[in-house]
């Protein structure tokens, strides 16, 4: 058996453009795949011969290896369908492109999520929000692969906390997802997306590679105040720095490994952690 069977196939390929903090990663094998049967024998197959994986979203909220000894999978499930207010996605699809498709269509709701560069499975997944608001709450129900089944998960079965879910601690992957929105009106919705796009721009390292923000706020507080009141604003660990703009994002300043951001997260938590403390938790993930 080969793995051209699943997908379309690539060897030692480098991640540098499926990241967005834009490190080089590279990894075993790189398989695309746009059919939920071809996925299924995919990871039966993995998993029969004990191959390490990960599936791939828009790779907006982790932190590569140099190396990644092992398959990465990047699923191609970009189906949009409507019925009234609801509106059932492929799990790929992006949730910035669905916030504009939503708002264009005279619904209300994703207004939030127009400058989060993820993708619908992993925004599920981790319970991605902005400005108050987060997914969780426009989730009706999920499909999703697990145990190399194809079930249903409704919302009242999954646990939903701040950029966290139950989803987390069960090995499946999600194929997608059913949103229920409101109706709403086109131009203000817009006139909302603008004015928190400038803010975003205004308060954020958007013309450098990062990942969002690199910590949850800890209860009441702040993560970036944190770290700026400490003084590590342009701190550096090879070319990963901690931004001048924002103290709770890490860029990538020319040429940083994913090695250089995990060391750089740790300098971090053991400041702030002397300091105040408090242990961060971490926003994003390190995958080894």
């Amino acid at each position: 058996m080969t793995f051209k069977e699943f997908g379309e196939v690539f060897e030692n390929y480098d991640l540098v453009n499926n990241n967005t903090y834009k490190v080089h990663s590279i990894c075993n094998y790189y398989i695309i795949v746009d059919d939920v049967i071809k996925l299924t024998n995919l990871i039966n197959y993995l998993n029969n011969q004990n191959i390490k994986y990960f599936v791939i979203g828009n790779g907006s909220n982790i932190i590569l290896p140099s190396i990644y000894d092992g398959v990465v999978i990047k699923l191609k499930f970009n189906s949009i369908e409507y019925l009234d207010n609801k509106v059932i996605v492929g799990s790929s699809y992006m949730l910035n492109k669905l916030a504009y498709e939503t708002i264009n269509n005279g619904l209300s709701g994703l207004e939030w999520a127009s400058g989060i560069p993820g993708t619908i499975g992993a925004s599920i997944y981790g319970n991605a929000g902005a400005y108050k608001d987060e997914i969780s709450n426009y989730v009706e129900e999920i499909e999703v692969l697990e145990n190399n089944k194809i079930k249903i998960i409704k919302k009242s079965d999954i646990t939903f906390s701040y950029r966290n879910t139950s989803l987390r601690k069960r090995n499946l992957i999600i194929l997608k997802a059913t949103l229920i929105l409101k109706q709403g009106n086109k131009e203000e919705s817009l006139n909302l997306v603008k004015e928190r796009l400038e803010r975003r721009s205004a308060t954020q390292p958007l013309d450098y590679p990062s990942a969002g923000s690199v910590f949850r706020n800890p209860e009441g507080l702040f993560a970036g105040k944190l770290i700026e009141d400490l003084n590590l604003k342009g701190k550096m660990v090879g070319d990963a720095k901690i931004s001048e703009k924002h103290a709770n994002f890490i860029i990538n300043n020319g040429n940083a490994t994913g090695e250089d951001i995990q060391k750089l997260i740790v300098l971090i938590m053991n400041e702030v952690k002397k300091e105040y403390q408090i242990d961060l938790i971490l926003e994003q993930e390190i995958i080894k």
